[in-house]
């Protein structure tokens, strides 16, 4: 598994002289609401297609923005995130959310949740907030040029490539980097490195069939694996009914879950309406340890999120507006306001974390008569950490050959 993400926001200075969730307080579900209400309204503007996405990347972002924002673009902040980093409960579980993350001792994990800040030289950033933003996940702060684009991209990229340990700089593009306007980069990082709990084997891996949204039929590598794992199936209030499994990596703080309509026939559409943070923990709680065939499809999936076009339906405009934004707690530079917000994910899912080189064809279904998993039609993926209950990555694949 080797999925990484990157979210953008650009502060810039605009020229006016004018001055969704559904909550649940408990501490282990402040990132699963905003996770999953975030995934959703881009599933809903994206039909059919494959997606992924670090919430908690877009999150980290956000709430550092918190610490700066004032009116009601503070209130619209705290109301999308479901909470208040002033707030020290909730700080103390975040940052027990992003120790976590980046804990070298799960070796052979290997995951990094970082910010950083981009800042033109000769802008003042008020005391209060460069000290909220030292303590906020690996959070350091640079000096940049934005009337040289080229030099601060590299700067950028150089950045991202060191905190993710990943070469392909060229993943990240800022196309309004040389606006004369921009005054701050606030850039934040997810990447994730590991091995399954049980590898699936190379060998087992072989062609089969997978059934798309739009009814094609691909044939497409599909990994196997013979393993008891936590699995459940459940009753939606739709009468229809979906499955979920959980594949761990080493050392078991992260998991994947797989959630999988039980009938080849309800369009993964009709799943997700139920990917809530009342829904998912209540059947990530109650899976139950079942022998069992599984079949999953290697899959790539990488995708370029425009956030202007999504944190509006969660509340979150007055940051995008030049005439409403109010950002007065990060500098004394008034009329700050949200020029560009992106977010940028990939995830590659192989049988121990790196391309195979080939397969060979087997009859996997003789091997036993255990309950067989077989995703060979679209299903969602969800990363969570163990502890926390925090999701790191979601997505949906519909197509593992796009």
């Amino acid at each position: 598994m080797l999925p990484f993400s990157i979210t953008t926001l650009l502060l810039s200075l605009g020229s006016s002289n004018v001055g969704g969730c559904e909550h649940n307080h408990e501490p282990q579900n402040l990132n699963t609401e905003f996770a999953l209400a975030l995934y959703q309204r881009w599933a809903e503007r994206n039909h059919g297609t494959n997606l992924a996405i670090s919430p908690v990347s877009v999150s980290l972002s956000l709430g550092l923005l918190q610490f700066g924002a004032q009116g009601r673009t503070l209130a619209q902040l705290q109301h999308a995130l479901g909470y208040s980093t002033q707030d020290q409960d909730v700080q103390d579980f975040l940052h027990t959310v992003y120790r976590e993350v980046t804990n070298s001792s799960q070796s052979p994990v290997v995951a990094q949740l970082a910010c950083a800040l981009f800042v033109q030289a000769g802008t003042h950033l008020l005391p209060p907030f460069v000290q909220h933003a030292a303590l906020w996940a690996n959070n350091t702060v640079h000096q940049a040029n934005f009337s040289e684009p080229n030099r601060t991209a590299a700067q950028i990229k150089e950045w991202f490539a060191t905190s993710t340990g990943d070469g392909e700089t060229s993943y990240l593009s800022l196309e309004t980097l040389d606006s004369p306007l921009n005054q701050i980069a606030v850039v934040s990082v997810m990447s994730f490195k590991s091995t399954w709990q049980r590898k699936f084997t190379f060998t087992d891996t072989q062609t089969l069939s997978f059934t798309t949204t739009e009814g094609l039929i691909l044939k497409v590598p599909t990994m196997y694996l013979s393993a008891e794992v936590n699995y459940g199936e459940f009753l939606l209030d739709s009468l229809e009914r979906v499955s979920v499994v959980e594949l761990p990596y080493l050392g078991e703080a992260v998991s994947m879950f797989v959630v999988l309509p039980s009938d080849r026939r309800t369009p993964i559409a009709e799943i997700e309406r139920y990917l809530s943070a009342r829904n998912f923990p209540l059947w990530s709680n109650s899976l139950r340890r079942t022998k069992m065939d599984l079949f999953l499809p290697r899959f790539r999936i990488e995708n370029h999120l425009d956030l202007k076009m999504v944190l509006p339906t969660l509340g979150i405009t007055d940051m995008f507006d030049p005439a409403m934004a109010n950002f007065k707690g990060i500098s004394e530079q008034e009329h700050l306001y949200i020029s560009e917000a992106t977010h940028r994910a990939r995830i590659e899912v192989t049988e121990d974390g790196t391309k195979a080189s080939g397969t060979t064809a087997m009859v996997l279904l003789k091997r036993s008569r255990a309950p067989v998993f077989k995703a060979d039609r679209p299903f969602n993926f969800l990363l969570r950490q163990g502890r926390t209950g925090s999701i790191l990555f979601i997505g949906r694949l519909t197509n593992p050959i796009e």
